[in-house]
C-alpha cells in the first residue's frame, strides 16, 4: 500500500461514491487515515537512522532539527543555497 495507490483509490471512490458500499468506503477511509497518521518523512535505512539519532542525542537536538541542519549545510556547500554569513560580534549559544 503506497501513498500513490491510496490516492488513486480515493479518487476512484470519489468518482463512484454512489456505487460504493458503506463498508468499502470505511475501509478506504481508514487506510487513508492510517497513511496520514504514519507520515514521518523520508524513510531511512536503520544504520542511517541510528547514526542520526546518535548525533542528535550528542548535540541535544531532535532528529528533525539535525536533518534540517545537515541538509541546509549540504545545500550551502554544494552551492544550491547562498552561504549564510555570521556576524562576528554576535553571541552564540555554544554552537557555531
Amino acid at each position: 500500500m503506497t501513498r500513490q495507490s491510496v490516492a488513486e483509490d480515493l479518487e476512484h471512490a470519489a468518482q463512484r461514491i454512489a456505487d460504493m458500499s458503506r463498508a468499502d468506503l470505511q475501509i478506504l477511509l481508514r487506510r487513508a487515515a492510517l497513511m496520514l497518521r504514519n507520515v514521518g518523512g523520508v524513510p531511512l535505512e536503520p544504520a542511517t537512522a541510528d547514526a542520526l539519532d546518535s548525533v542528535a542525542a550528542e548535540m541535544k537536538i531532535g532528529r528533525p532539527d539535525l536533518i534540517q541542519i545537515i541538509l541546509r549545510e549540504w545545500l550551502e556547500t554544494n552551492a544550491y543555497l547562498p552561504v549564510r554569513t555570521i556576524d562576528e560580534e554576535s553571541e552564540t549559544d555554544g554552537r557555531a
